[in-house]
């Protein structure tokens, strides 16, 4: 027993914080040993089950460490990204994919209310009710999380996640909509007055008193949890190498005629390489470029390093004083994104009419 005065030990930290970033990407997951227990996560852990406490619901949804945050498919489990539970993998993570989701407490509680509406849905099969199916729509809708019509202005929706993800799909709906009535102080009543979506939440909010005190119909398996990052062999590099192509994909393009109008001058003393100009703003470009048009920052900046590399291959050129070509290369690449976007959605609307 501790006696009065006594300090706690100080927790060990892993042979692998210290290490400089290329070494520790040759780590494997699975070797990583990080645990939600002792980390920022477990107070966020248990502020999300206070928060279903103070609801009334008694069901409690077990929350592991995964490859990225989810809810595996009719799994009632909140799977967290990995990275959270130290503060090396959160700037590691930060350094390889230009942001870190969930770092903040804000964004981690909105993300884990989130994953949660889902493993309600699934832990008490809410999806088969017909009432469900009327509101939100059919739960084996088609769709890609990172390719969806958003309709910004729509009453329908509740506004949870950034990029009006509750326009996703049924299932998105439905938690979105969970995660805005468990929101502490959401003052939903109000906010959603004559909307739409204050029919989704009265709907959420009617069932919750249902099944509050009730178990669940569907329960996870512990040892069985899918992309959990403890049985996960792959490197640290494997894991950022997939997760890139996973993000970059759908943003490819032809890209000669555009760089040439926005670069159109012959080399000379008064001008500027075009290729220098991209490298030096690249990250504000970006930034506004993933704001606009909704994408990652890793996707966003991958483009334009591909467009400073084919300007240096083309050996374009611009003169300084041609106005503000900051604002006019945002507004390019952003077109370049949108347009390939565009075009994935009409392959799609094309596939599923077939």
């Amino acid at each position: 027993m501790q006696s009065d005065g006594e300090r706690e030990p100080a927790p060990v930290e892993p042979s692998w914080a210290s290490l400089d970033d290329e070494s520790l990407l040759q780590w494997r997951l699975c070797n990583l040993k990080v645990s939600i227990a002792g980390s920022v996560l477990e107070d966020r852990v248990q502020r999300l089950y206070d928060e279903l406490a103070e609801r009334d619901l008694s069901w409690r949804p077990p929350c592991y460490l995964a490859t990225e945050w989810l809810c595996p498919d009719r799994i009632p489990a909140v799977g967290i990204a990995f990275y959270l539970a130290h503060p090396r993998l959160i700037r590691l993570e930060r350094a390889m994919m230009l942001e870190a989701e969930g770092d903040t407490e804000k964004e981690c509680m909105k993300l884990l209310r989130h994953e949660t509406g889902h493993a309600v849905n699934y832990a008490f099969r809410l999806y088969r009710r017909s009432r469900w199916r009327q509101l939100f729509g059919p739960i084996s809708t088609r769709y890609d999380p990172h390719h969806y019509r958003r309709r910004p202005y729509s009453r329908q929706y509740v506004v949870h996640l950034q990029d009006q993800y509750a326009q996703a799909h049924p299932d998105e709906d439905f938690a979105e909509t969970f995660a805005v009535w468990l929101t502490p102080d959401s003052n939903w009543k109000t906010r959603y007055q004559g909307r739409g979506a204050l029919r989704k939440l009265e709907y959420v909010d009617r069932v919750m008193r249902e099944i509050g005190g009730k178990p669940p119909l569907v329960r996870a398996e512990p040892q069985r949890l899918p992309w959990a990052v403890a049985r996960s062999r792959a490197t640290l590099s494997t894991y950022f190498k997939n997760k890139r192509r996973e993000f970059a994909r759908a943003y490819i393009g032809y890209y000669d005629p555009i760089l040439k109008r926005l670069f159109p001058d012959a080399p000379g003393s008064d001008t500027e390489k075009a290729h220098r100009f991209l490298s030096r703003h690249r990250k504000g470009i970006r930034s506004e470029v993933a704001r606009w048009a909704r994408i990652p920052k890793y996707a966003a900046d991958d483009l334009i390093r591909r467009l400073s590399q084919r300007a240096r291959e083309l050996d374009l050129h611009y003169r300084p004083e041609s106005g503000d070509i900051s604002m006019r290369v945002g507004i390019c690449v952003t077109a370049l994104v949108l347009e390939a976007r565009e075009h994935y959605l009409r392959e799609l609307d094309e596939e599923q009419a077939s």
